[in-house]
């Protein structure tokens, strides 16, 4: 098994589950020593348990990526005990659901700490430990929900359109200091999240695979591959791009219903 990541410390956020979680083991696999960042203690203490029992090198961490302080003195504190921070994986997220003229300031103010205020903050603390180290990649999770609306999804939709539109500025001021900035673009996922508000069956599952061209959700592992590739070296030419991840989701054009039967 190739081990591209051997000795290097990659953290990710958001990591006690879901694309965070699968994107800890991907990286693990391939050599990394992973710090399973998340405000879930347990949970993360469980996917890092899981990948030392599989021989991998991971540990759990416990922050709360909207809280800057915090957050920094992380990534501070594991890059002095380890001497590196190779890679940073935002991947923490908040999503709170609902129309536009109801949602509340709470609500709304939640989807930008978390999705967007906490992609900045690590994604500044690590271009200051990472410039002074030679350099490093990150790689921010976005949404297709950044790159066109959605009714309920406002609030998260705008935070992930910040969070793009900062992958592209980091890149730019970063490159000189050998810091890639990148970000993969999900649409639905087959995590544990989107299979319960879609239960296989049901006519809204129905209606979301419509919008496939490969007639199926995206897996978790598809999306790690895409984040582990974007941070590694054999994409050391790709700075400051979006990759959308989603079984050709964004490329259609229209509603299912009115394209079928044009193939027969």
């Amino acid at each position: 098994m190739p081990e591209r990541f051997r000795d290097r410390v990659t953290v990710i956020t958001g990591a006690a589950s879901g694309i965070g979680a699968e994107t800890a083991r991907r990286f693990a696999r391939e050599g990394a020593s992973v710090v399973i960042a998340d405000l879930n203690a347990e949970a993360a203490e469980a996917v890092s348990r899981e990948i030392r029992d599989a021989s991998g090198r991971a540990e759990a961490a416990v922050v709360d990526v909207g809280d800057e302080r915090a957050f920094a003195a992380l990534l501070e504190e594991l890059a002095g005990r380890h001497g590196r921070l190779d890679v940073l994986v935002n991947c923490a997220f908040a999503m709170v659901a609902g129309p536009l003229e109801s949602l509340s300031t709470e609500d709304w103010r939640r989807c930008f700490e978390v999705t967007l205020h906490g992609t900045f903050f690590g994604l500044r603390a690590a271009l200051r430990i990472m410039s002074s180290r030679g350099g490093g990649a990150i790689v921010n999770i976005s949404s297709l929900a950044a790159q066109g609306g959605q009714a309920s999804l406002g609030g998260y939709g705008a935070a992930k359109a910040g969070v793009e539109n900062l992958t592209r500025s980091a890149a730019v001021e970063a490159a000189a200091a050998g810091i890639r900035v990148n970000a993969v673009a999900p649409g639905a996922v087959a995590t544990a999240g989107t299979l319960a508000v879609y239960p296989e069956g049901t006519p809204q599952r129905r209606a979301l695979e419509k919008l496939m061209p490969a007639g199926r959700l995206t897996q978790p592992h598809e999306i790690a591959n895409a984040v582990l590739f974007l941070a590694s070296d054999e994409a050391s030419g790709i700075n400051g791009q979006i990759l959308n991840v989603d079984c050709g989701q964004s490329a259609v054009l229209g509603a299912p219903e009115l394209e079928e039967g044009w193939g027969q």
